[in-house]
């Protein structure tokens, strides 16, 4: 149980400090589509404007909930926002540890499916589940979201690398840490 739990906090880090690499860094910069100083200005007044009393959320624009709306999202342009009416810091601590703390709990969880899983395999086969597994759950949630939604392809690939990224260095360190199996006697 010991290796187990030690395994699980050590791939959260692992987990945490990928992810940082590909979303804390520069790096970043190669997911996103960017405006300039004035075009962000305007926008986020007419953010202010429209959306600040009703709070945050996660907006489709416009709202095809309506005839009229339905419409205007056939005709284009559309949106999906991710509207936040509160300003914060970049880089945010309070979201660095809080992420820290849920890459750990979720790398403790797949710890926990491992053993239950795949306590017969070698390293080896450990990685190879983990990494199946992993391709198959980030593939469906991170591309799904382009096929399914109309969203941007270079961000939802991006998002894509950087969890099979962060996942893989987790599970590396959990199929490691992990007592390794014994060869059973004839």
């Amino acid at each position: 149980m010991t290796k187990l739990v030690l395994g699980g906090v050590l791939g959260g880090i692992a987990m945490w400090f990928v992810g940082f690499i590909f979303w804390g860094t520069p790096l970043s910069l190669i997911a996103l589509s960017r405006t300039d100083d004035a075009a962000s200005a305007a926008i986020q007044q007419a953010l202010a404007q429209h959306l600040g009393a009703l709070g945050t959320g996660a907006y489709p624009i416009p709202w095809q909930g309506t005839p009229a709306g339905t419409q205007l999202y056939g005709q284009g342009p559309t949106a999906m926002l991710f509207f936040n009416s509160n300003g914060f810091a970049i880089p945010d601590t309070s979201a660095l540890v809080a992420g820290l703390v849920l890459a750990i709990v979720c790398a403790l969880l797949l710890a926990f499916a491992i053993r239950i899983v795949a306590r017969g395999l070698s390293f080896a086969g450990r990685l190879q589940l983990v990494g199946i597994a992993v391709l198959a759950i980030t593939a469906y949630s991170d591309l799904g979201q382009p096929v399914f939604n109309h969203m941007p392809w270079g961000f939802f690939v991006y998002l894509w690398i950087s969890d099979v990224a962060s996942w893989l260095a987790a599970g590396a360190v959990i199929a490691w840490a992990l007592p390794k199996p014994v060869a059973m006697r004839v």
